[in-house]
């Protein structure tokens, strides 16, 4: 059996995070969203993962830069391995393929929780 994904598996996939990585999130946001949107075990994370996904967005535009580069590579690798159906543990396993899914989110949550709050602040007095 397989280990749980843990906030080191994020720290180790974050360190090998690319442009091009950043790239793929930003033109695959509305698929990523998508996602969490469906029903099953990420319906959970849907305003998170919307979270992440903007706050890649914003990084990369320049927007919003008060932001460790870590905390970004944590949430390009965590949305890519949510988004690729072929990760540790296949998708196409009905609910079992998705845990992993939910494992390494948790993760990225635990890791980015404080950045991701500031952001959060910083968005809506955006509007």
């Amino acid at each position: 059996m397989l280990n749980k994904p843990s906030e080191e598996f994020v720290k180790n996939g974050a360190q090998n995070v690319t442009e091009k990585d950043v790239e793929i999130v930003i033109n695959k946001s509305e698929e990523i969203q998508r996602k969490f949107s469906a029903k099953g075990p990420l319906a959970r994370f849907v305003e998170d993962g919307k979270l992440l996904i903007a706050i890649v967005k914003d990084y990369w535009a320049g927007a919003y830069r008060q932001v460790p580069y870590g905390m970004i590579a944590s949430s390009v690798f965590t949305l890519i391995y949510v988004f690729n159906p072929f990760d540790l543990v296949p998708d196409m396993l009905p609910l079992i393929g998705q845990l992993d899914d939910v494992a390494v989110m948790g993760a990225c949550l635990i890791l980015v929780e404080f950045d991701l709050h500031k952001y959060k602040d910083w968005k809506l007095g955006q509007v």
